[in-house]
């Protein structure tokens, strides 16, 4: 057992594993049905969402606020080793679930109807929309702007301080915008709007 959780990945190919293995067990799902198939393309949709905003919050409610607590010579642990990473996971985690939800949308016939805010699926519409802006935030804006504040590409001082500074803002404004744009994901499935 140890072995398997030691690594990462072995560690998450393990979960899989116990998935299908509870699944099997369980008996009364049909792997081949249509509705099986969007069940799973939903759930990695909400896999990767998990990845994308537990990673926001990560930065703005445990890096952010930690950070000026650490003596100067830690910081580079930081900067040069879990950013970047965490950086990684961050940005490919919001193409996922953008993806994943479009294709969820598509397949589901709803994606024309959620884009325009049409009555029954307002709700979705308004996650879906505001999960754009958070997206092209962190493509366009977060991660050109933590490359230089993390010193992936260089620039002079004052432009990494003030990189920092707009890649840190705009992750706030990301925060304030997971707030209800997960409130409208779980609205859309529960009459919550």
């Amino acid at each position: 057992m140890a072995s398997i959780l030691t690594s990462l990945g072995r560690t998450v190919a393990a979960g899989f594993v116990l998935l299908i293995l509870i699944v099997l067990a369980a008996g009364s799902v049909d792997l081949a049905s249509d509705g099986w198939q969007r069940f799973v393309l939903r759930w990695l949709h909400v896999m990767s969402g998990i990845l994308w905003i537990g990673l926001l919050w990560y930065f703005n409610f445990v890096q952010i606020p930690s950070m000026p607590k650490i003596p100067d010579e830690h910081k580079p642990a930081i900067g040069k080793v879990i950013a970047p990473t965490a950086l990684f996971w961050f940005r490919w985690a919001a193409a996922a679930t953008v993806v994943l939800g479009l294709l969820t949308a598509i397949i589901n016939g709803y994606a024309h109807q959620a884009f325009t805010l049409q009555p029954g699926v307002q709700a979705i519409g308004i996650g879906m929309w505001l999960a754009l802006i958070m997206a092209f935030n962190v493509w366009f804006i977060i991660w050109p702007n933590q490359k230089k504040a993390l010193g992936i590409v260089a620039v002079e001082a004052d432009a990494k301080a003030k990189a920092a500074r707009t890649a840190m803002l705009t992750s706030r404004i990301n925060t304030l915008l997971s707030v209800p744009m997960l409130y409208m994901m779980v609205a859309q499935q529960n009459g919550g709007l």
